[in-house]
C-alpha cells in the first residue's frame, strides 16, 4: 500500500539514529509519510540494538506492542532490522515469537530495505535478508535521507569494527571495518554545507580514529580527513564519534587544537581505570596511556570538554579494580560520563569468563560512580559561570528566552536581549547554573 504512513522505532547509538534516517528516506521515496503515532502507521519499522541486554529487551517488548495494531489493521507491514536481528538465530526466534512480522533484515543491509519492501508488496510473503558483513556495494549505495534534526547531520565514514573488545557484540553483528572513500565523504559533507541549515556535522564510525586502515596503498588518515573538511568554506562545526584511545594520535590532537571549526567536546571511552580489567577487556591501552592522552589534550586544546563511557562490574573486577576506576574518574574530571553495568552478551569472550559479579555488587558500584560523577558534573558547570561559551547553537526559543546548546550538548537558556535567529551560532556569557540548567547572555 503506497502513499500510506510509516513510524520508525530507533534503539541504540547515533549510528542507528542515522540509519533510521536512511529508512525514512527510503519510505518517503515510495510515497509514505511519517505518522504521528504507531497506531496511525501502515508500515512499522523497529531498528534494534543489542549492545546491552536492556536495549534488546525494550525492543522485543515494543515489537510485541504491534500485535493489537496489526489486529486492528491486518494490512500493516511490520519490519524489524538492526544489530539485534544480525545475531545468529534471532530472526527465526522473532518470527516464531511474533508471527505477524513481515520483513527482517540486518544492520549490514539497511540501504536495501526498499527492495525488500517492494518484494513483500508484490509477493505478500515473509522476507528475511541478513548479510554477515557489510559489502562495499551496500556501504556506497546512495540513499536519500530524511534527517531527524533541523540543524545537525550525521555522515558515516566507517562501518564495522576490528577491535573485538571482549564484552562487545558489535564486531560480530556489524562485521569487519570498511572505510568509505574520502571523496564520497567530502561530497556528502559539501552537499550538507551547501544546504545551509546544517550547522553541526558529525562524522560517524565505530572507531573513527582507525579510518583508512583497511585501505591498501595511498590512503587518507583520520586527522587528514578531519582537517580537510574543517577547511571547507561555510558556517558549520565538525564533530566525530566514536573514538578509541588506542588509535588517538598526537597528530589528531594537534588538528583539533588548531582548527576552530572542529568541536572541542571530545568523547573518549575509557571503560575502566584498572589495567587488569582493561587487559581483560582487550582494550589495547593502559590506564597510564589513557591519562597521557587526556593530559596532552588538556594542554593543547582550548575550551576542551571531556566525556567518557565506563563499564562497572566486568567479570573479575575486584574492589581494588573498581577503586582504580573511581580514582581515574576523580583525576580526569569528565564533564559527563555514561556509566553502565556490565551486560553479558551471547557470543562474546567475556560471556565465558570466570568471576561474573552478583547484580547487587554491580548496582552498589554503579550507584557510587554515578553519585561521584553527578558532583563532578555539577562542579564543572558551576566553574563555567562568568565565562564565555563560544559557538553555542541557537536551536529553540520561548516567549522570553532563546534555547542554545553548547558543544558538549548542554542546553543554555539565553535572555532575549539580542536579535538571534534559529540556527545561528552565538557566543554566550554564562551567568548562572541552577536546577541542572545553564543561563546566559548573548555577547
Amino acid at each position: 500500500m503506497l502513499n500510506g504512513k510509516y513510524f520508525i522505532f530507533t534503539y541504540g547509538c547515533q549510528m542507528n539514529v542515522h540509519e533510521s534516517e536512511k529508512l525514512a528516506g527510503i519510505l518517503e521515496e515510495r510515497g509514505y509519510e511519517k505518522a504521528g503515532a504507531p497506531e496511525d502507521a501502515d508500515v512499522l519499522v523497529y531498528n534494534t540494538c543489542c549492545i546491552r541486554e536492556g536495549a534488546e529487551q525494550r525492543a522485543v517488548g515494543n515489537i510485541g506492542n504491534a500485535k493489537p495494531i496489526k489486529k486492528k489493521n491486518p494490512d500493516l507491514i511490520v519490519a524489524v532490522c538492526g544489530c539485534m536481528t544480525q545475531q545468529s538465530g534471532v530472526a527465526e526466534n522473532l518470527k516464531k515469537k511474533f508471527p505477524f512480522i513481515n520483513i527482517v533484515f540486518g544492520a549490514n543491509n539497511v540501504e536495501f530495505f526498499g527492495e525488500y519492501l517492494d518484494m513483500f508488496l508484490r509477493q505478500r510473503k515473509y522476507q528475511k535478508n541478513i548479510l554477515e558483513n557489510k559489502s562495499y556495494q551496500s556501504s556506497t549505495k546512495s540513499v536519500q535521507m530524511v534527517r531527524d534534526d533541523k540543524y545537525s547531520a550525521y555522515v558515516n565514514i566507517t562501518y564495522g569494527c576490528n577491535n573485538f573488545c571482549t564484552y562487545c557484540i558489535v564486531p560480530y553483528v556489524r562485521g569487519r571495518e570498511i572505510s568509505r572513500p574520502a571523496g564520497e565523504i567530502y561530497k556528502e559533507v559539501k552537499e550538507l554545507i551547501e544546504v545551509g541549515k546544517y550547522k553541526i556535522i558529525t562524522l560517524l564510525g565505530q572507531n573513527v580514529n582507525s579510518y583508512g586502515n583497511d585501505i591498501v596503498g595511498n590512503k587518507t588518515t583520520f586527522p587528514e580527513l578531519l582537517e580537510t573538511i574543517a577547511n571547507f568554506e561555510g558556517d558549520f562545526e565538525l564533530r566525530f564519534m566514536s573514538s578509541h584511545p588506542k588509535d588517538l594520535s598526537d597528530e589528531l590532537i594537534d588538528v583539533i587544537a588548531r582548527n576552530e571549526k572542529i568541536g572541542k567536546a571530545i568523547h573518549l571511552p575509557v571503560q575502566s581505570g584498572s589495567n587488569k580489567i582493561l587487559k581483560a577487556m582487550n582494550r589495547n591501552y593502559t590506564r597510564e596511556k589513557y591519562l597521557g592522552i587526556i593530559n596532552k589534550m588538556k594542554q593543547k586544546i582550548k575550551g576542551l570538554s571531556l566525556s567518557t563511557d565506563i563499564i562497572v562490574g566486568f567479570p573479575g573486577e575486584t574492589e581494588q579494580d573498581f577503586e582504580d576506576t573511581v580514582s581515574l574518574l576523580k583525576e580526569v574530571q569528565f564533564s559527563n560520563a555514561y556509566i553502565f553495568m556490565y551486560s553479558k552478551r551471547k557470543g562474546t569472550i567475556a560471556e565465558k569468563m570466570d568471576g561474573h559479579l552478583p547484580i547487587e555488587v554491580k548496582r552498589e558500584r554503579i550507584h557510587k560512580l554515578l553519585t561521584i560523577q553527578k558532583e563532578i558534573t555539577n562542579n564543572h558547570f558551576v566553574s563555567l559561570i562568568g565565562k564565555v561559551q563560544e559557538r553555542v547553537l541557537i536551536d529553540g526559543e520561548t516567549a522570553n528566552l532563546y534555547l542554545g546548546k553548547t558543544q558538549c550538548g548542554k542546553v543554555v537558556k539565553i535572555k532575549k536581549e539580542k536579535n538571534l535567529k534559529l540556527g545561528d551560532f552565538a557566543n554566550v556569557l554564562l551567568t548562572d547554573y541552577s536546577g541542572g540548567n545553564l543561563y546566559g547572555e548573548a555577547k
